[in-house]
């Protein structure tokens, strides 16, 4: 019989993997939300397709559910203070929204103007995995942004490339 691995150990050791921040948005009939998630990921390209993880307890989890839409918006070195705003620094999401410009994309999605890229997607599918949904999202629209370095996530911390070492050493 297969032994189970901690949960502490596995977070301790997820924590040393590096990714890229994002903030994901919603808007639409249950109103307008966001977080900030580095659980996001391409499925497929045909159809276009990416997964983002939001856990199941979030005050926000409805309203991403009933709007049946998202998008994600990958995040430049320039935006650690909205990341940290979106993760939950700051509660009022007006007040989060009002820290960057926006642009709504066709389907009604709040896009960050000077992202890297931001994907419009429509739900396709939620999986509930433990304490997470996975959101599946078919890309509907892709709107290029900014050409500046990545904000990465590694160690408990937002992190710049150039910024990254090893692990021990």
């Amino acid at each position: 019989m297969e032994t189970q691995v901690a949960r502490l150990e596995f977070r301790e050791a997820m924590a040393r993997v590096c990714a890229p921040v994002n903030i994901v948005t919603t808007d639409g009939p249950a109103g307008r939300g966001g977080f900030t998630a580095t659980a996001m990921c391409s499925v497929s390209d045909d159809p276009p397709t990416l997964l983002v993880c939001m856990n199941e307890r979030s005050a926000q989890t409805g309203m991403f559910l009933e709007n049946q839409r998202f998008c994600v918006n990958v995040l430049t070195q320039s935006h650690m203070h909205l990341a940290a705003k979106f993760a939950g620094a700051i509660r009022d999401m007006a007040e989060r929204y009002q820290a960057a410009r926006w642009q709504t994309m066709p389907s009604g999605m709040p896009a960050l103007l000077d992202a890297i890229v931001s994907f419009d997607c429509a739900i396709g599918a939620v999986n509930k995995v433990g304490t997470h949904n996975v959101m599946f999202g078919r890309v509907v629209d892709i709107r290029h942004g900014s050409d500046e370095a990545a904000l990465l996530y590694v160690g408990r911390n937002y992190m710049q490339p150039s910024a990254l070492g090893s692990f021990g050493g």
